[in-house]
């Protein structure tokens, strides 16, 4: 509890999500990787804007909620405990 009267000064850079072009920082990473993966090693052009129509749906998730890929990473981790 705090006391009353008292207030807590918080840097902005501390509560605000890191995003690159819009989406989570990690997705970009990730994305770009596969990305430079497929285009530069297998040389399959036509996977392009397959990795921008990825960032896009990124960027438009992040408006929403801008810890949707930690949210996802975290249900994935998570142990099922009924195997229907």
């Amino acid at each position: 509890m705090a006391t009353p009267g008292f207030r807590i000064r918080l840097h902005s850079s501390l509560v605000t999500p890191i995003l690159l072009g819009g989406a989570p920082r990690r997705f970009a990473i990730i994305n770009g990787t596969l990305c430079a993966a497929f285009v530069l090693g297998l040389q399959a052009f036509y996977t392009l804007p397959l990795f921008v129509v990825f960032h896009l749906v990124a960027v438009f998730m992040a408006k929403k909620d801008p810890f949707f890929f930690d949210v996802l990473l975290r249900h994935f981790h998570q142990k099922k405990y009924y195997n229907v």
